[in-house]
């Protein structure tokens, strides 16, 4: 959305308004008239256009995402779910952790940078109106082909808005995903997760009550970045040429950002609000309907008030903007001149905009006119509902039957030699280090585990040792041949990878990355996605605290793979007696936990050959559940040395990573096939490492819960042998693992 398209909602009464320009349709726009009983003012449609838009509404997703209400679990964990801006769960000792993961993906294609960045700045403001203290954040991201010359703009553009923005706020990123596929060309997913922590006594929520009190508005003056931002970008798909699909781009100001945070802090600890929002997609608009929609319903401000970075904007233009770094907050009149005082010692711009009252009414005044006068309710919360036709693809039962049996598989030594070699430098499985040098991962002291750890841990109690620990995954390609056992897998593997660290699964967050609602299919495999995942957390009994859904990824007729991120927060009680994946002494005893089958459809190896198709495995979650208490009862008991989880590329994949973190080798037997057995995906498998001192504790404590194990072999030597059939040195497999991004991306830091 241009300027010029806002300015041209400028109009008179007589002129025909722009509201397809604007994003809506002919309904929604006689749907306006009816709510009001009038044609609304340019302002009013403004508001109305940027809030129903598909980003903001959520209105083609949200008769599925019902489901994730209506199977929940019952947990006592659970302290704010669903329809707040972030979900706060119960981690015990009087904390309380909030987590949430959104996408800045249209935004961060059109500017990589500051696409990006303020991705990161938006997730982390949305937990600190949560009342908590932000203490990491994480970024599954998925490019085009690596080789692209697309992704070679897009990747480091993006990696740098990450760390340049992170790293300033002095948040260290503690893991995530940097994944390839053709589908993402066009449509990166950039999408970020942040944690935060509070005491129970502290949450706070997004609501203005108390007829009286104060709207405020702090932190950056308003400018004209970002109008129309996030929340028309992320509305529609980049398959038009209307100048409505590229508005400008938010542009960040970490240091900005850093100094609100603190000052908020500061106004949580003096109790000095009695509601908060942060101005993220839709801006103004958002915050002002939200907060009075959440509250007593009446709300009126004074738009000449807010401090404006250009005196030139229209009032549509500042309801509008997306600028960074601003909040909006209810405060008592009692309480104004200290919230005041805080906001002046931080050198933050603080300005009352309006107050809270009881007529049920949201207005906005400009230079003595009312521009605004609606119900906020209508704005916020109840626009348009669509029940998207869905169906299943027509090709979907074909792409099923085209099983990878038509690949050459690996016999000799030498060719599971080289297979592994082939594996482990793939964009998709090579070393991550290009990226992750970028990002701060021990800022603040906490990070006891960071990237490429299964799932990133910090501790949030140093007397205790309290932790949590996160992980995201998804095999998008499994969504694709499958989405309801593709998505049950990806909660699957983001729980064993908390689980695998020693932490209990807590609760379930989600990114939910799809191509256009209006495509049948594609909402097919959405309503596919969403009900697995909900019956999925049901059965695992994990609460899904909330997420973000983004459409509209795809250019022209292709859509992105579906993509459907899940992210796991699991606790730990005492982050000393985690289990970290390396390899790090000799003589120890390796044994895989789980049955392997053959299980290639949707594999990596399958992919770097060219092949999608066949049927994925399927998600065994009380095998899961039993896993996961093996091995959190082993990591508490401190009868592991380590252990790492089985995901893309197999065995082979994740014992090669286990010895290359510490350069310590391992000699390994199998049975049966040797290329299933190396390179196979099942799910639900384990690599542990176990002193012999502990061994027989161990294989007891596995049988009490029922898990099959394999003895693998031993640790040790500069090699990994798997004998009677290859050895690959230590040395060769670093270089082969750690040269694919520096020669993929060289130069364009």
């Amino acid at each position: 959305m241009t300027l010029d398209t806002v300015k041209s909602a400028l109009i008179d009464a007589n002129q025909v308004q722009p509201y397809r320009e604007l994003g809506l349709r002919d309904d929604e726009y006689a749907r306006i008239k009816s709510i009001l009983g009038r044609r609304p003012t340019s302002s009013e449609l403004a508001m109305y256009s940027v809030m129903w838009s598909e980003h903001c509404s959520y209105k083609s997703s949200k008769v599925h995402l019902r489901q994730f209400g209506e199977k929940q679990p019952k947990t006592d964990a659970l302290l704010v779910g669903i329809g707040e801006n972030a979900g706060v769960v119960d981690v015990g000792e009087g904390y309380a952790v909030t987590f949430k993961i959104e996408s800045h993906n249209h935004p961060s294609f059109v500017e990589p940078y500051q696409g990006a960045a303020t991705g990161v700045g938006g997730i982390v403001r949305d937990i600190l109106t949560m009342g908590a203290r932000p203490i990491a954040i994480m970024d599954p991201l998925r490019f085009g082909p690596a080789d692209a010359s697309d992704t070679k703009r897009v990747l480091p553009g993006v990696v740098a808005g990450i760390g340049g923005y992170g790293n300033c706020l002095g948040l260290p990123n503690i893991g995530g995903e940097v994944v390839f596929d053709e589908t993402y060309s066009g449509n990166p997913l950039i999408n970020a997760l942040c944690v935060g922590v509070m005491r129970h006594e502290d949450i706070k929520l997004a609501k203005a009550s108390g007829v009286g009190n104060l709207v405020v508005l702090f932190g950056a003056k308003t400018g004209g970045d970002g109008i129309g931002g996030v929340s028309v970008l992320a509305s529609e798909s980049f398959d038009s040429a209307k100048p409505s699909k590229r508005p400008s781009v938010q542009v960040g100001d970490p240091f900005a950002e850093k100094v609100l945070i603190e000052c908020c802090l500061e106004i949580f600890a003096e109790d000095l609000v009695i509601g908060i929002q942060d101005l993220g997609g839709a801006g103004l608009s958002c915050a002002t309907s939200e907060l009075a929609s959440a509250g007593t319903g009446g709300m009126h401000v004074v738009l000449d008030r807010v401090p404006l970075r250009d005196p030139s904007l229209a009032p549509e233009e500042i309801l509008m903007s997306e600028s960074q770094e601003r909040m909006c907050a209810i405060v008592e009149p009692e309480k104004i001149s200290r919230f005041l005082e805080l906001c002046t010692r931080w050198d933050v711009t603080a300005t009352v905009i309006g107050e809270v009252n009881d007529s049920a009414r949201l207005t906005i005044e400009w230079e003595n006119e009312i521009i605004v006068d609606v119900p906020p309710r209508t704005v916020a919360h109840e626009g348009p509902v669509y029940e998207r036709p869905f169906a299943e693809p027509a090709g979907q039962k074909r792409l099923q039957a085209n099983l990878p049996n038509s690949i050459a598989r690996p016999r000799s030594p030498e060719e599971l030699r080289m297979t592994l070699l082939d594996l482990i430098s793939c964009p998709n499985l090579a070393d991550k280090s290009w990226v992750t040098n970028q990002y701060d991962k021990y800022v603040q002291g906490n990070t006891v585990l960071a990237q490429p750890e299964d799932s990133g841990i910090v501790r949030i109690d140093e007397k205790t040792g309290l932790g949590v620990a996160i992980s995201t995954d998804v095999n998008a390609r499994w969504c694709l041949l499958d989405p309801y056992e593709g998505t049950r897998l990806a909660l699957a593997e983001a729980y064993r990878n908390v689980a695998t660290t020693g932490a209990r699964p807590l609760a379930v967050t989600n990114c939910l990355n799809f191509g256009s609602p209006e495509d049948p299919a594609v909402m097919w495999q959405f309503e596919r996605a969403v009900t697995g995942l909900a019956d999925a957390c049901l059965e695992l009994g994990l609460p899904v605290t909330g997420g973000n859904v983004s459409f509209y990824n795809q250019t022209g007729d292709v859509a992105i793979l579906p993509t459907p991120v899940v992210g796991v927060l699991g606790v730990i009680d005492d982050v000393a007696k985690r289990t970290a994946m390396a390899i790090s002494t000799e003589g120890d005893e390796l044994y895989l936990l789980g049955e392997t089958r053959e299980d290639f459809a949707g594999s990596e190896w399958a992919h770097i050959h060219g092949h999608l198709g066949g049927m994925p495995p399927r998600a065994d979650l009380d095998h899961e559940r039993r896993l996961a208490n093996l091995l959190i009862e082993a990591s508490t008991s401190q009868i592991l040395s380590a252990a790492h989880d089985l995901s893309d590329g197999g065995l082979a994949i994740a014992v090669a990573e286990m010895s290359l973190r510490k350069r310590v080798g391992a000699r390994i037997t199998i049975d049966g096939d040797p290329f299933v057995a190396l390179f196979s995906e099942t799910p639900g498998r384990v690599v542990v490492v176990v002193s012999q001192w502990h061994r027989n504790e161990f294989l007891a404590l596995a049988a009490s819960h029922r898990i099959v194990t394999h003895h693998l072999g031993v640790t040790g030597g500069s090699a990994l042998v798997v004998a009677d059939n290859f050895e690959i040195q230590l040395s060769e497999l670093a270089d082969a693992h750690q040269g694919t991004f520096p020669r993929l991306f060289a130069g364009t830091r």
